[in-house]
Order: structure tokens, then C-alpha cells, then sequence
């Protein structure tokens, strides 16, 4: 038995299904499926029902995954706290973000780290759900929102304002009260910025949605109509101005962005580094960041 095979296990037991936990784990289905049933083959118990839909722990299962977990807890403590050591910036660093501010604004802007510290790679990982320190599947995170994670160290290194935008001939060609607007769908519908966009549209119509950032950039860009977008996309495209509505509607209120970390990388010389350069970027753009 060995440390990847429990892992393997561990994310199917959380997933069930091959496919789920081969993306997690940035493997192929089949070698999870492998990886599994050489597990089984070596403690000689049958740990999953392979079912129709999915796979499922049976009893010998679940009751190996407690005792997986503590193995797991164990092997990533020791791997937090060897990373952790204090030292040269050098070698990986996993940092997760919204998929919008990573590509539009942070790639671009990371690029000063490879010439100041060339021994330093960075993994950006766009990600819209909240990705576990704890367990190792990122270094660091940016998030719009303080977690309550006790295990974790937090910093505010800004905010991030929003307003709505939409092309000059589109603003031109018809009056406030024929706007048409662009927001998320109703998987996003309880973000702060799309119950601000439905208060600001009152009767007047949403005439596309979509569930990603950059479709409402891409969407108002091409001048179907107003959406509410961050600033750092707003005016950063030739085609979109500012839509200021008359209604007097204060604009929506800014997202705080959260740098955090593991207590226990929170020293190492290479998540240092990536972690003083996200304060001192968001420090100098905070003109494009802010309202």
C-alpha cells in the first residue's frame, strides 16, 4: 500500500465517480479505476459498490476512509511543514483565483516574478469554487470574501469595484428607460453585483445571461447591452464606457480581495515571495481596481 493509492481513494470516496476524481487529480479515469482496484486486491476488501451512476463506499469502505483520513491529515502536515522552511524562492507555487482576475488581470501581471526570481514557477489555477489549503490543492488563494477557516491566515490587500458598462453606440442610439441588461444566470444569481444589477434593471429586461465574467464583458462588447462588470475589465476595454444610471442608485458595493495561506506555509521563502508580489500589484493597480 502505498500514499497515492489512499489519496486516489480518498477523492473518489469524496466524488464517486471516476471521472470527477480523475480531474482532481489531473489523471486519466482508468488510472483511478487501476489505482483502486489494486488497492482492493491488496487489502483483500471490496471497497466500493460499483453502481450506475457512480461508485459508493460499502461499510469496509467507509470504515477504511476514517482511518485514510488520519494517514492523510499526517502525510500533510509533514509536506505543509517541509515546504514551509524558510529559504531561496525557489520551486512551485499553487496560487488559486477567481478564472476572470487570474487571466485578465493577474497573468499578465505575474510576469515581473519570472525576472526577479527565475527560479520560481507559478501555477495559476482559475477557480470559482473555494479550493482546500488544508489539503495541499493550492499554496495560496485569492478570494472575494474572508473565510472562516481557523486553520488559515487571511490578509484584505484591496477591493474590487464594479459598475456598469455597455459600447458608446449602444448608449447613444436609446434612452435610460430602454436599456437592456446582461447578467449571470441563476447559478450566480445571489452574488452581491447581480442583486444590484436586478434593483438598478427594475422592469426593464435582461436580454442575455451567462454564468462567467468574461461572457458579460464579451456580451456588453458587442453591444447587446449593460452589464455589470469589475472595473480591472471595464476600463481595460477600448470598447466599453461607463453607463451611469439617473436613478441615484449608489453603485454596488466593492468586493474585498483576500490573500490567504496555511499557517504553516506562511513562512516559506517561495509562497512569501508570490505573496508580496500579489500586495504590492494590487497596491499599484488600485486605480483600475477601485471606484
Amino acid at each position: 500500500m502505498n500514499w497515492d493509492d489512499l489519496r486516489v481513494f480518498l477523492a473518489l470516496a469524496d466524488s464517486g465517480s471516476l471521472s470527477a476524481t480523475a480531474r482532481r487529480l489531473g489523471v486519466d479515469h482508468s488510472t483511478v479505476a487501476r489505482r483502486v482496484a489494486a488497492l482492493e486486491a491488496d487489502l483483500g476488501v471490496r471497497l466500493f459498490d460499483r453502481l450506475p451512476r457512480g461508485y459508493a463506499p460499502t461499510a469496509e469502505g467507509e470504515e477504511f476512509a476514517i482511518l485514510a483520513r488520519r494517514v492523510e491529515d499526517g502525510v500533510l502536515a509533514v509536506e505543509r511543514h517541509a515546504r514551509g522552511q524558510p529559504g531561496e524562492p525557489a520551486g512551485t507555487v499553487r496560487l488559486s483565483a477567481p478564472p476572470a482576475f487570474s487571466s485578465s488581470f493577474l497573468a499578465p501581471r505575474l510576469a515581473g516574478l519570472r525576472r526577479t526570481l527565475p527560479k520560481l514557477v507559478v501555477e495559476l489555477v482559475g477557480d470559482v469554487r473555494a479550493v482546500s489549503l488544508t489539503r495541499r490543492e493550492a499554496d495560496l488563494a485569492l478570494r472575494l470574501q474572508r473565510p472562516e477557516d481557523d486553520g488559515l491566515v487571511a490578509r484584505r490587500i484591496g477591493v474590487m469595484g464594479y459598475g456598469l458598462y455597455a459600447t458608446r453606440d449602444y448608449l447613444d442610439a436609446r434612452d435610460e428607460a430602454d436599456w437592456e441588461f446582461i447578467g449571470y444566470d441563476d447559478s450566480m444569481d445571489h452574488v452581491p453585483q447581480q442583486r444590484w444589477l436586478r434593483q438598478v434593471a427594475g422592469r426593464r429586461p435582461f436580454v442575455f445571461r451567462a454564468n462567467d465574467l468574461m461572457s458579460l464583458r464579451g456580451a456588453a462588447a458587442a453591444g447587446i447591452g449593460i452589464a455589470t462588470i469589475p472595473h480591472f475589465l471595464g476600463r481595460a476595454d477600448a470598447a466599453l464606457v461607463p453607463a451611469a444610471p439617473a436613478n441615484g442608485l449608489p453603485p454596488p458595493q466593492p468586493r474585498e480581495l483576500w490573500l490567504l495561506v496555511h499557517n504553516d506555509l506562511r513562512r516559506s521563502a517561495r509562497v512569501r515571495a508570490v505573496m508580496d508580489a500579489l500586495v504590492s500589484i494590487i497596491a499599484a493597480e488600485r486605480s483600475l481596481l477601485e471606484d
